[in-house]
């Protein structure tokens, strides 16, 4: 697929306003990434970081389950976590990516109690924990903090919509070359740490399905992989081989925060 120039420059202007915040030393002498809590006003700081702890996310951790009460929100600070929607049979299909721009327990934001979604670490990192009850307490004095996850909870639901259309629509390549894009804008660096059988079952298809995209990809020069790791080589190119997903979700949110700005 042939890039927009001007959809181009606006993916990377997004791709570095995220790498370039610069990390703050925070909360117990942890430096924060994420971009919410990079956002908040010095006024709303104290009252939020005083709140947070500080945890580690292994691969597989399960963070909210599909169902079940919410007992914490995670402001991610480092790694990545797949937003899986998951049927009665026990298959699960990814719908998002939550990185260092979001939250995992936003139905808590609006009152709700319980999860849609069933959230697993996908990547591990660092993320800064806070119990429902003392979110609850906080969105009740701090207007910026609630806006700012009002905000993001659209980008959220978006992006959603768009993965699903994507699932749907598009061939596998495509769709791969379109994750790998969306996971290196949350993680930074060339390299994504997974498996071929996770990418699978990311995807929402047969794991000698990514074998041949991933085969595709590697022929073009985009990516190298091998067992456990994915590296993309070409970034440019890579965004001309994803599907018109990437830059539908790319272009939405820089608009909405050029918004809000």
């Amino acid at each position: 697929m042939r890039k927009d120039p001007a959809m181009a420059r606006a993916t990377s202007r997004l791709a570095t306003k995220i790498a370039a915040k610069p990390a703050l030393a925070g909360v117990d002498g942890n430096s924060i990434h994420n971009e919410i809590l990079l956002g908040l006003p010095r006024k709303e700081c104290d009252a939020v970081f005083s709140s947070l702890e500080f945890v580690e996310m292994r691969t597989h951790d399960l963070l909210n389950e599909m169902g079940e009460p919410i007992e914490f929100c995670y402001f991610v600070n480092t790694g990545l976590a797949s937003i899986l929607n998951v049927t009665s049979d026990g298959k699960s299909v990814e719908v998002g990516l939550t990185g260092k721009e979001g939250l995992v327990g936003l139905p808590l934001v609006v009152g709700l109690k319980t999860s849609a979604s069933r959230i697993v670490v996908q990547i591990p990192g660092t993320a800064f924990r806070l119990s429902a009850a003392n979110l609850s307490r906080l969105l009740r004095k701090c207007s910026e903090l609630e806006k700012m996850l009002n905000r993001y909870s659209q980008e959220l639901a978006m992006q959603s919509m768009q993965v699903a259309a994507c699932n749907r629509l598009h061939d596998v390549p495509e769709r791969l070359a379109r994750w790998l894009l969306m996971s290196q804008d949350r993680i930074g660096g060339d390299l994504v740490p997974l498996t071929q059988e996770f990418l699978a079952h990311m995807l929402g298809t047969r794991r000698a399905s990514v074998t041949v995209g991933a085969g595709i990809l590697h022929k073009a020069g985009l990516i190298t992989y091998s067992r456990g790791s994915v590296t993309i080589v070409n970034r440019s190119n890579l965004e001309d081989a994803s599907c018109e997903c990437y830059q539908a979700i790319t272009r939405q949110a820089q608009r909405w925060r050029n918004e809000s700005s």
